[in-house]
């Protein structure tokens, strides 16, 4: 694993439906979700988590969200980093909220979509892990989270920067593909992720900010799996929309193309590298 970094200066478990949070009208954002696919690599989907969470510099805090949380599992290292929290747990999907209100996590979890999410009071820490990158317009996102932070509070998020790896040029060569390229040409352009220089200059004036990027060498089990891994997330949306049959030709032609990307290793495993963007933003106190 390798990292560069730069600073640039020092309640009850439920369910709720928030009605005034609309759902999100991509079609990337609206899919149904597989928690037990997604779970698959959940101790590869976690390490991130832990990673961004470590680097958030409060010691306490007395409101926490979660945005994108997903089945729980980045709410439950919300939950043992700050025990005396109230923790919102926000998804837009029903089928991982439900799987996040059954894991036993003491968190309010919320159905709503985050581009629209408003709270009722300003949070010590927002968290994003993984989520924000099927959202659009981060030039307006960003900042309109940081203002929902209290002064001294912290923004922190986690993005892929994996776009260039083999199995996400694999993704768009199996798109091209004429048997299917009028289906999904109005979902070939769903990553949304700036550069990072764009991301320091949209929250810098308000902000403290750590940023780096680790490169995660992902060491992988069983048949297939860079296919199973990007079949509970990258690759859902295009396979979403095909029917049957075209639907399973896509997925085997992908999975051939990445069989050969992605050779066992003396021991059968396969490695699976994956860079991520890390950012966390320390909010200014009030003047």
């Amino acid at each position: 694993m390798a990292a560069t970094s730069c600073w640039s200066r020092p309640a009850i478990p439920a369910r709720v439906s928030a009605s005034c949070c609309p759902r999100p009208r991509t079609n990337s954002a609206t899919l149904a979700w597989d928690p037990k696919t997604y779970l698959a690599f959940g101790a590869e989907r976690t390490r991130p988590a832990a990673d961004l969470l470590a680097r958030v510099p409060l010691v306490v805090a007395s409101r926490v969200a979660d945005l994108g949380c997903g089945p729980g599992n980045s709410t439950a290292l919300l939950r043992a980093r700050f025990p005396d929290a109230e923790i919102d747990g926000i998804d837009v999907s029903p089928e991982m909220l439900r799987d996040a209100s059954k894991a036993g996590i003491d968190a309010r979890f919320i159905e709503a979509d985050i581009a629209a999410w408003t709270p009722d009071a300003p949070y010590d820490v927002i968290y994003s892990n993984a989520a924000l990158q099927w959202l659009g317009t981060h030039e307006t996102l960003l900042p309109r989270l940081l203002s929902f932070v209290a002064p001294g509070g912290v923004l922190a998020v986690q993005v892929p920067r994996n776009f260039e790896e083999r199995c996400h040029v694999l993704i768009r060569e199996a798109v091209a593909d004429p048997r299917w390229a009028q289906q999904m040409k109005d979902v070939r352009d769903w990553w949304n992720v700036l550069a990072p220089e764009a991301y320091y200059d949209l929250l810098a004036p308000g902000a403290a900010i750590g940023m780096w990027e680790t490169r995660y060498f992902h060491i992988l089990e069983g048949k297939d799996p860079v296919f199973h891994w990007n079949l509970g997330t990258g690759l859902r949306p295009f396979a979403a929309a095909l029917e049957s049959p075209l639907k399973e030709e896509f997925l085997e032609h992908y999975r051939k193309l990445l069989e050969a990307a992605y050779p066992p290793q003396a021991d059968g495993k396969i490695i699976h590298p994956f860079l991520r963007l890390f950012f966390v933003a320390l909010k200014k106190q009030a003047a």
